[in-house]
């Protein structure tokens, strides 16, 4: 037995973090996705693992770092996109408000990391390594810059692959097909905090962000990013069937604009033609959140005078989403357990105890 002798906090850390330790990684290994369909986990942020039928699992945009751990000395990180974006001079408080619900170093058959684009909450060394160690056939999928960052890393260049909008890669049975992306804050994301971007050109989006569509054998999922929205959302869905879309839902605070709020999520899933939207990336910022319920409830405002095809589903982090069988749902809940309460005797001191 350990006594307080014994304890240190790198020995607490270790015991504790990632919090749900493998009960993730366990449960989606041991995951047989039925034929005809497909199945997801939400990792936290826009991090998605996707298992198909054919067992092909592709990771995408897990991230495994922290936000705010220290008032420092109160100021933003001068070049910050936010600041570049708003002229604000004061700390952002974005603290993350999520645990890991997965361990990165625990990750196996992982077939393709694909990732959407620069942010560091999106492009993660911890995720690089685990699976560079873990997956050694794994590929690295990504824009440019995507790709030149885990070079710089370490990643082999073998390994890696550079997509831009209108490439299409096949990982084993999925299909993986690169798109256009609309996130406006990457492109006043700058590392270099002595370049000024006033009166300049922007950067070439394609180099540094793309959407993706991953086409399975039981259904096709939309993955945004960190896009805002944009009326080119109506192009893809109508060059693409897409059953299930994802995106950066969040409120954004005063005089900032980086996540999409209520309205436009259920205008992406209309311009998208998707059979169930699905709002991510509001749950990790603690300055970004936002209740995901006002997307239903406008929803049910607005579907039958506007005749919507879609659903939207609220999903919990950790949780999986199976298409097409989920599609009906509204909200996700975990398994409850206790199913087989009073299959042997219980023991108590009288039955009226209870």
């Amino acid at each position: 037995m350990a006594t307080i002798h014994d304890v240190t906090k790198e020995s607490w850390i270790l015991s504790t973090f990632p919090e749900w330790g493998t009960y993730l990684n366990e449960e989606i290994e041991r995951e047989e996705v039925q034929k005809g369909t497909v199945a997801m986990w939400w990792l936290g942020c826009t991090g998605i693992w996707l298992k198909s039928h054919e067992g092909t699992n592709i990771l995408c945009d897990l991230w495994c770092g922290t936000g705010k751990q220290s008032h420092g000395n109160g100021k933003m990180k001068k070049g910050h996109q936010m600041m570049r974006m708003s002229g604000c001079e004061n700390m952002q408080p974005n603290l993350r408000t999520q645990p890991f619900v997965i361990d990165p170093f625990a990750v196996k058959d992982v077939d393709a990391l694909v990732v959407t684009h620069i942010h560091s909450d999106h492009l993660d060394i911890n995720t690089a390594a685990a699976v560079h160690q873990n997956c050694p056939e794994a590929r690295f999928i990504g824009p440019q810059e995507v790709v030149n960052t885990w070079l710089k890393w370490g990643i082999p260049e073998e390994k890696t692959l550079v997509v831009r909008p209108g490439d299409r890669v096949a990982v084993k049975d999925i299909e993986i097909v690169a798109l256009e992306a609309f996130d406006r804050t990457a492109l006043v994301t700058c590392e270099n905090p002595e370049v000024t971007l006033k009166g300049k050109m922007p950067q070439d989006m394609d180099e540094i962000a793309v959407n993706y569509l991953f086409k399975t054998s039981g259904g096709n999922i939309y993955h945004a990013g960190d896009s805002h929205y944009s009326n080119m959302f109506a192009k893809h869905g109508n060059e693409h069937t897409i059953d299930v879309c994802l995106g950066a839902y969040g409120e954004n605070p005063r005089g900032i604009t980086d996540k999409v709020t209520s309205v436009d999520m259920l205008r992406m899933a209309e311009s998208l033609n998707a059979k169930v939207v699905i709002p991510v990336h509001y749950d990790i910022w603690a300055n970004f959140m936002a209740d995901p319920k006002e997307i239903t409830e406008i929803w049910k405002f607005k579907k039958d005078r506007l005749d919507y095809q879609f659903k939207p589903f609220i999903w919990q982090v950790g949780g999986k989403f199976t298409y097409p069988n989920d599609k009906d749902k509204m909200e996700f809940n975990f398994y409850r357990g206790f199913d087989d309460v009073f299959t042997v005797e219980n023991d108590t001191p009288f039955p009226s105890f209870l």
